[in-house]
């Protein structure tokens, strides 16, 4: 497969990402309170991050190595975060889910809409086995959206990741094929 599909939700529109998206991206995910809960999102967000980050996409899906999205709203075409699926790893059948939604945004169910999709595509066309995701302990609101998507509470990990000088601790959360294809 060389060109990365689009999906397609009730409410959503999630496709690739284009350069134009690059100023959103930095107002968005540059929010702190967006970048503080998330261990790869830097802030402050850096002239030139969201161009570079944009520019790997499409060179990672035709690798085979990762399907970002950018998660649009279909009736008002804005966007509103991003999705994806990265670390795909053919060998294991696995590949971890990653997520951030702008703050305007928040408390919609976005996050849970868009992941679900994404795990749909990992398992219906991808063919793997398992999706996994990650999120800072202190993040709840993260936490939910896995359980909403049928993931199972895996691990607590003392201290896994390090967000500047801070060492935080992460929850890891899984959901195999079987357990999707019964929901």
């Amino acid at each position: 497969m060389n060109e990365q599909p689009v999906l397609m939700t009730d409410r959503l529109l999630l496709r690739p990402f284009t350069l134009k998206d690059a100023p959103v991206v930095r107002r968005l995910a540059g929010d702190y309170e967006v970048a503080s809960r998330t261990l790869d999102i830097p802030y402050p967000y850096p002239d030139g991050a969201a161009e570079a980050w944009i520019a790997t996409h499409k060179s990672e899906f035709r690798k085979g190595k990762s399907a970002v999205y950018a998660v649009t709203r279909i009736r008002e075409g804005d966007l509103v975060g991003a999705v994806g699926l990265v670390a795909i790893d053919r060998r294991h059948g696995r590949a971890e889910l990653g997520y951030w939604v702008g703050r305007p945004y928040w408390d919609r169910g976005y996050a849970t809409e868009a992941a679900r999709a994404v795990i749909e595509y990992g398992f219906s066309a991808l063919g793997l086995h398992r999706v996994y995701a990650m999120h800072l302990s202190r993040n709840p609101a993260s936490g939910r959206v896995m359980e909403k998507c049928g993931m199972v509470h895996e691990a607590h990990l003392r201290e896994h990741g390090r967000r500047g000088e801070v060492y935080e601790d992460i929850d890891v959360w899984g959901i195999l094929h079987d357990e999707w294809r019964v929901r």
